[in-house]
């Protein structure tokens, strides 16, 4: 099996407790040659941890020609300037999420992809969470028959003061946590040829920072279900992260459990419309109502390794692009899409910023 060697610029919580995480179990595969990281500790932790070179500048990486892509988890807003020198400088690149803050931006990455005859792929590991794959496979199964709204939620109660609540850094709830939710309600709505309509409200709640970190966001395309994104730091109730209204069913669910239940339309009772008073036998008025027969279906996980389980699978789309030749599932494209939706977001809901 061929081995992909590759640099992690960054060592914070993505690029080590996530990408490092995840390499260091999966070493048949690939191996980190090199590391970035403007703190000396972390370079010396990396050292330990990888057995790899370390540099204080991912320009140190320029010149070398036994790397076979770089993974970049700079800061959030150095990843697009980051991601197109790389790719200029003939590395193929795996971008973290967010990429960019403009869809303008990302179409640069895409445009030095194309130049270089580069790799650009971004981290968008949710699309491979099984939860999600099992309510695709429950959408594509037919019975909850057309889908009229489709609700996501990436709620919880928290507070919170680094730098991911910092317009500055390009955080906030949006950029940081919506890229898994966007992504998911994107891919749902299948309108990657066209452009969403986009309805927005943002807020500040529970933040010490500038950005925002409540989300309201309502997505619409001509036959397509509405879709709402919910991403709150205020809910003290979060039950579910999916919620599915369909016109012979329904689905509800989270990240471990997915319950769906449907009617079989042949053995429903027939009925046609009536325009007159509905009344009972003895001339009572009487309420229009049935009685359907609900097949109720259930799946669950226990496996704690739900996170891991999306990473790895987003790592093999990786190397089967690199070492095979095949497509990527989750394209740059798809992804400009993602970021053109968070721009129209925060185009709708500016926010002031705070003083330096």
């Amino acid at each position: 099996m061929k081995k992909l060697r590759l640099a992690i610029i960054g060592q914070g919580r993505s690029g080590r407790d996530i990408h490092g995480k995840h390499l260091l179990t999966d070493t048949q595969r690939f191996e980190v040659v090199a590391v970035v990281d403007a703190l000396e500790i972390r370079r010396e932790r990396a050292k330990k941890e990888y057995g790899c070179e370390a540099f204080e500048t991912y320009q140190e990486l320029f010149g070398r020609t036994d790397i076979d892509f770089v993974v970049n988890a700079s800061f959030s807003q150095m990843h697009a300037e980051i991601t197109i020198d790389l790719l200029n400088h003939g590395f193929n690149v795996l971008c973290e999420k967010p990429c960019a803050k403009t869809a303008d931006e990302v179409q640069a990455m895409i445009d030095a992809s194309k130049k270089n005859n580069r790799m650009l792929a971004v981290f968008q590991q949710s699309r491979f969470a099984p939860y999600f794959e099992k309510v695709k496979d429950v959408i594509n199964s037919g019975v909850l028959g057309r889908l009229v709204q489709i609700s996501i939620s990436f709620n919880g109660y928290a507070r919170r003061w680094d730098w991911q609540c910092c317009q500055d850094f390009n955080a906030g709830s949006l950029y940081n946590t919506g890229p898994h939710p966007v992504d998911q309600a994107l891919n749902l709505l299948d309108f990657y040829n066209g452009v969403p309509n986009v309805l927005c409200k943002m807020d500040r709640a529970n933040t010490f920072g500038d950005a925002e970190d409540y989300v309201k966001l309502i997505l619409t395309a001509p036959d397509r279900p509405l879709i709402d994104v919910e991403i709150s730091s205020c809910d003290a109730y979060s039950d579910f992260n999916y919620k599915i209204h369909g016109t012979k069913g329904g689905l509800k669910g989270n990240m471990t459990q997915i319950d769906w239940k449907y009617f079989n339309a042949e053995d429903a009772p027939e009925q046609t419309l009536i325009k007159t008073p509905l009344m009972d036998e003895e001339g009572l008025p009487k309420y229009c109502s049935e009685k359907l027969t609900w097949v109720d279906e259930q799946w669950k996980t226990t496996d704690p390794r739900t996170f891991t389980y999306a990473v790895k699978k987003f790592y093999s789309t990786v190397y089967e692009h690199l070492v095979n030749g095949a497509p990527l599932v989750i394209t740059p494209e798809q992804v400009k899409q993602q970021i053109y939706v968070m721009e129209q977001c925060h185009l709708q809901n500016p926010l002031p910023k705070f003083d330096a």
